[in-house]
């Protein structure tokens, strides 16, 4: 992952976010990064490149993400609220910052949630434990067509493709 590359993907005021939101935690920056790198790894090792589409193995990175931010937000500061805070804060920076088409963007907004709902109910299972669980959620992920159906599955992952 090219950390120049992807800045270059994103407008002034998008870095400015994100450095203001960095600096009000600090010491999420690293656990962040290496969450979000780890994340990718991980989804690769499973998924190859699928995950870089609209199917289930995206909805896996995207609630994976999330989920591993929190984790390792965690062990630097050890509140629920704050961490699960922050890793809303910074994906939906991300989804901000590289805009998509109306139906993906909420399916990622919506798989975000599903990781962090995965953390709250798993803050002290282990990462190989809930990396499994969430590869089974995804192969249970259900496939949405529009935008009005994605709320009616709370704690579920959907997928387009």
């Amino acid at each position: 992952m090219n950390f120049f590359a992807i800045l270059k993907r994103v407008d002034p005021i998008n870095i400015l976010k994100v450095i203001f939101l960095g600096l009000g935690r600090p010491h999420f920056a690293l656990p962040t990064i290496k969450a979000t790198k780890d994340c990718i790894s991980i989804s690769t090792k499973n998924y190859g490149k699928l995950h870089h589409k609209n199917g289930p193995a995206n909805a896996f990175r995207h609630a994976l993400w999330n989920y591993l931010i929190a984790k390792r937000c965690f062990k630097w500061q050890k509140n629920e609220e704050v961490v699960l805070d922050w890793a809303k804060k910074v994906t939906d920076w991300h989804e901000a910052s590289f805009p998509n088409k109306k139906l993906p963007k909420e399916m990622d907004l919506h798989n975000n949630e599903v990781g962090r709902t995965v953390f709250e109910q798993n803050t002290q299972g282990t990462e190989a434990k809930v990396i499994a669980l969430l590869k089974q959620m995804a192969s249970e992920s259900t496939k949405v067509e529009d935008s009005d159906t994605i709320g009616k599955y709370k704690n579920r992952m959907v997928h387009i493709d």
